[in-house]
Formats: C-alpha cells, structure tokens, sequence
C-alpha cells in the first residue's frame, strides 16, 4: 500500500508547477511549528511530561504522523479515484492506532486527587479529541490543496488543447496557401512568362518563410509584414495592368510581436475574389502597428463571388486562431459595400 501511495505522489508531482509545491510546503511548516505547537498547549503538557514521558513523546509523534499520513495519502484524490477499498484500510488502521493510544497504561500513584477511571476517561477523550482535530486539519488542507490541484490540472489540459487547436489551424492554413501560390506559378509556367524565374525566387523566400517561422508562437512585425510584402509581389507578377495593388506599411516599433500566418488569409481571399484580368479592379492592403495595436484592413473590389454553401475555410480558422490567441483583445469586421461593389475586412489587435 506505501508503495501504491508513493507511486501515486509521484505521478501527481510530475506536472505540479513549483507555486503549488511551495505552498504545500509553507502549509506544512505552518501546521507543524504554529499550529499543532498551540493545540497541544491545550492540555497540561508540562505535567504529562513529567508523570507520563514515555506517552507525552508517543502522543506527540503520533499526532504529527496522523497529519502526514493524510498529507501523504490524499484521501480527496483517492475518493475521486474510487479507491474505497484503500480510503477503508487506511482510515481503520488510523482508528486502531488510536485506540492503542487510549489504552496506554498511565501511573497510578502521581498526587492526583482524581479517581483512575475517571483519569482513564479523561486520557481517552483527549486523544480521540485531538485525533478528530488533527484529521478535520488534515483533511481540509488536502481537500483544498486537492482542489487547487485539479483546477491547475484543468488549466494545464485547456492549454494544452489550444496549442493543439492552433497547431491544427496552423496546418491547415498552409496548404491552403501552397495551393493558391503553386496556381499562381502554374499559370506563369503555362503562358511561358518572362516573370516565372522570378516568381520561383519569391515563392523560394516565402517556403523558406514558412518553415522557419511557423513553428514559432511569436515573430517580428517586420518579418510579418515582408512575408505579405513578397507574397503581395508574387501575386503582382501574374496580373496585368486592370489590377492595381496599392500595399500600406507603417509600425511605431519593428519588435512587437504577432502570431506568424495571422493576416495572410486575408490577403489571399483579397487576390482570390478581387482580381481580374479584363476588368478595372483595386486591392488594398493596408497594416499599421501603433501603441502595441495592430490595425490591419484589406479593400477589394469583388470580382467574383465564393460559393454560397460553403463558408471560407481559411477565414474562420483565423477567427478561431484569434479567439485563442487574444480572447476579448481583437475585433474582426468583414462586410460587403453593395453600392462599390468592394469587400472589407478590418481587424484590430491589442498586441500587448
């Protein structure tokens, strides 16, 4: 059973974070210097001592040994686990240690004035009395610290399944956005453009993009932005002059950071329905970072139209990545201008 128990600390120990493991220890110190010290002073230690040392020093250890035991043991957990068979065997064997206690043999000549059987009554009321005490004790620090525990372990596995979540979106905004790019290249390499060699070098610099910085939870605004930059460029090279592509930039700090990928499904969507190649059309891209707040907004005239029954896939994995990311810190706004015939979409983040 020591074995199980200590199997058991140890699994609970492997993902305890050091604050819990702090406090536990402070709470220890607590009880066994402060608070057991001043309960014990309850009763007439000086004189137990004295006519009973061999009791006085039993009593003592056992009662520090009762509060480690349910420290140890953790019957919150234990109780949560269904584990009713060990809860038994450890709460009786607790009991019967304490009923030893009570039929410690006590002097019978010590110039008390009291009767023996009424001492022998008095001695066991004590020890189940600070048995019952040191129990509630223990047993309302465990089921605290219990509590604390699982709620830290719910956290732990909340964030866990975010970063699940964004590695997921992560991945499925890539492809996405290799699809889109390798039509790009398909369409130079079909009508043997002049520009294809140079489209291969800014495709090359965006993989290269792509695969050192994805992995990474935050990067520079500049990257950012000089991925969309070269992206921006490689687009330009497949369209013609009835698209014009106007790109803004301006940050107050080059160091804030920003999720990699976050905007780039925004500009692919603005190429994607706003471009055409026999018609007058207009893409704006525009990103300013002020006071640790990014202002991002795309303008494109809509030159065909996504399908009805079926939502954009890359749009709400970005909402959803934002909703991890920064909970109740962004606003997302994407709408049609009927009158202009455009598509808007303006995000704001509080970047710090």
């Amino acid at each position: 059973m020591l074995n199980k128990m200590q199997d058991d600390k140890k699994s609970r120990d492997v993902s305890t974070p050091p604050i819990y493991s702090k406090v536990t220890m402070y709470v220890d110190l607590l009880f066994c210097f402060v608070i057991l010290p001043l309960i014990i002073m309850l009763v007439p230690i000086t004189k137990w001592i004295t006519n009973h040392p061999a009791f006085a020093i039993s009593f003592i250890a056992y009662l520090y040994l009762l509060y480690f035991v349910y420290r140890k043991a953790n019957l919150p957990l234990l109780f949560m686990q269904k584990k009713y068979g060990r809860i038994i065997v450890i709460i009786i064997s607790l009991l019967f240690v304490t009923e030893l206690l009570t039929h410690y043999p006590l002097p019978e000549n010590i110039g008390s004035k009291l009767p023996l059987d009424f001492r022998r009554h008095l001695h066991t009321q004590t020890i189940w009395f600070f048995f019952l005490i040191v129990s509630g004790f223990g047993l309302a620090i465990e089921l605290t610290f219990e509590l604390f525990r699982q709620m830290l372990a719910k956290q732990e596995i909340e964030v866990g399944k975010n970063r699940a979540e964004l590695a997921l979106y992560k991945a499925q905004i890539n492809p996405h956005f290799l699809f889109n790019t390798l039509n790009t290249l398909y369409g130079l390499v079909i009508t043997k453009s002049e520009l294809t060699e140079s489209a291969f070098v800014k495709f090359s610099n965006i993989l290269k993009y792509m695969y050192d910085n994805t992995a990474k939870e935050k990067i520079n605004i500049r990257s950012e932005i000089e991925y969309i930059r070269q992206y921006v460029e490689l687009q330009q090279l497949r369209l013609n002059h009835n698209t014009n592509v106007i790109f803004e930039s301006r940050t107050d700090n080059d160091n804030v950071k920003i999720p990699p990928m976050i905007l780039i499904t925004f500009v692919e969507n603005a190429f994607k329905y706003g471009t055409s190649s026999s018609e007058n059309c207009t893409i704006l891209i525009r990103i300013v970072v002020e006071d640790s707040t990014l202002m991002f907004k795309t303008v494109n005239s809509i030159m065909k139209e996504p399908p009805k029954d079926k939502s954009s896939i890359g749009i709400e994995n970005c909402r959803k990545r934002l909703q991890l990311l920064y909970p109740d810190r962004f606003t997302l706004i994407t709408e049609k201008d009927e009158a202009k015939k455009e598509f808007i979409t303006k995000l704001i983040i509080e970047l710090s």
